[in-house]
């Protein structure tokens, strides 16, 4: 018997339990890829930040950071294009733009909790009916019902439960492996932001900046 008999004898359970794991798999391959993009090589990055501040360019730093194209340089931007409002609305911009990308990255991972609690919920919910189902069965036979009949019955109703737990376990592993990225993502974002805030303060005092240079849009 191949997969495909199982899943057709597994009930109508088996359809929920298949869009879950569709949605799953959906979301796993989105946050793979927002996630690879999101890498940022933090020593390189500071070192170009730090360099184009020191020689007062702004400019060339908006314009980096438009190049890097990852969650910490679309930050950095935002607050440098607040630069000329001062160092309060600079922080003000960082702040809110961090809000921004955390929610970026974390996008769809409530979903994938979902999948990975409800999928063998419904699994479950097949197996009862199908037992019930089974045991229906059982009774119309009036005591001629074999053992045969009994197994059978009971291995299709717990099929449901089965399919239902590997796309749960799967959904819950792959959750908690997001989680851990998306922290390591976060700590270097915080990282980036602190030291620039830091070279800011310090290197920022008496700079010239061209209020057209800093129009840039987001």
């Amino acid at each position: 018997m191949n997969l495909i008999e199982m899943f057709a004898k597994g009930g109508w359970v088996m359809y929920p339990i298949l869009i879950s794991s569709i949605i799953g798999v959906a979301i796993i391959i989105d946050r793979f890829i927002v996630i690879r993009k999101s890498k940022v090589n933090v020593p390189a990055f500071l070192v170009r930040i730090r360099g184009m501040l020191k020689k007062k360019d702004i400019q060339g730093a908006i314009s980096y950071c438009l190049e890097e194209k990852s969650p910490a340089s679309n930050i950095i931007r935002r607050g440098l294009k607040k630069y000329k409002y001062g160092h309060q609305r600079v922080r003000e911009a960082i702040e809110s733009a961090g809000q921004q990308e955390v929610t970026k990255l974390e996008k769809g991972l409530n979903i994938l909790a979902s999948v990975a609690g409800v999928a063998p919920m419904l699994g479950v919910v097949g197996t009862v009916t199908g037992m019930i189902s089974a045991f229906m069965k059982i009774e119309s036979l009036a005591g001629s019902a074999s053992p045969s009949d009994l197994a059978g019955g009971i291995w299709e109703a717990l099929l449901t439960t089965a399919y239902g737990l590997a796309v749960g376990i799967a959904a819950l592993m792959f959750y908690n492996y997001f989680l851990t990225k998306i922290g390591k993502l976060v700590g270097e974002i915080e990282l980036i932001t602190n030291d620039f805030l830091d070279v800011l303060d310090d290197s920022s005092k008496d700079i010239p900046v061209d209020d057209e240079e800093l129009e840039i849009d987001l």
